[in-house]
């Protein structure tokens, strides 16, 4: 039993015979296109995970200046 992705999938609802080519291991004609779309996912893939840590970033701040704001109430150091 194979695993079925979702980009066999993806290309199997636009093309049945492409899929066909693919999974028989003809090799695609558009390789240019096909390389330059995996760029663009794994720069996609980058700036999700910048965005990601970024956000923790801004989490992790803002928690600390409300600890400090409430340190500058009340008056007392932990």
């Amino acid at each position: 039993m194979s695993t079925i992705r979702a980009s066999e999938i993806g290309t199997y609802l636009f093309c049945k015979r492409a899929w066909w080519y693919q999974k028989k291991g003809y090799a695609s004609s558009n390789t240019d296109e096909l390389a330059a779309g995996t760029r663009v996912h794994v720069q996609h893939t980058r700036l999700v995970m910048v965005s990601g840590c970024l956000r923790v970033l801004a989490y992790i701040i803002l928690i600390t200046a409300i600890l400090l704001l409430a340190i500058y109430i009340t008056g007392k150091i932990i």
